[in-house]
């Protein structure tokens, strides 16, 4: 930490400007939060307040714990439902770094054999640059927003 300040210095960061203007931010942030609860829970009370002048205090108070267990439970799906795709996610790439990792370790052991070999050296390495040169400059051709 202590060689971020000299690093920010030599940058021209002025540090205590932008740690000055993160502080107000969080407080503001932390008073609207606040604010915000508050609202929501007069808005809580007051359905609770209206079901219970429309069916009754025992009714109103029932439907209200309904409505929380199952908001409770619609999170709780949603949080595993994502959660196993973020997993999905990751074992995707990781499956992807090691077919990358292997065909590089292939290719590095190959290489020397490779290279021992002149019409290899001097025929087979160019075509296969001249390939992935001419497979490259046409992924880099097509459009995404097709």
């Amino acid at each position: 930490m202590n060689m971020l300040v000299p690093l920010a210095a030599l940058l021209g960061i002025e540090l205590e400007a932008i740690t000055g203007r993160v502080r107000q931010a969080i407080i503001a942030y932390a008073i609207m939060g606040l604010f915000g609860l508050i609202a929501f829970g007069f808005l809580l009370i007051a359905g609770y307040l209206a079901l219970a002048d429309w069916l009754g205090a025992v009714p109103a108070a029932l439907i209200c714990a309904g409505v929380a267990i199952v908001l409770a439970f619609a999170t709780f799906i949603v949080i595993q439902v994502s959660a196993a795709r973020r997993e999905r996610e990751q074992a995707e790439k990781r499956r992807a770094a090691e077919a990358s990792a292997f065909v590089t370790t292939a290719t590095v052991t190959a290489l020397p054999a490779l290279w021992r070999s002149s019409a290899l050296r001097n025929i087979a390495l160019p075509a296969a640059a001249a390939a992935a040169t001419f497979l490259f400059s046409r992924r880099r051709g097509k459009r995404t927003d097709e």
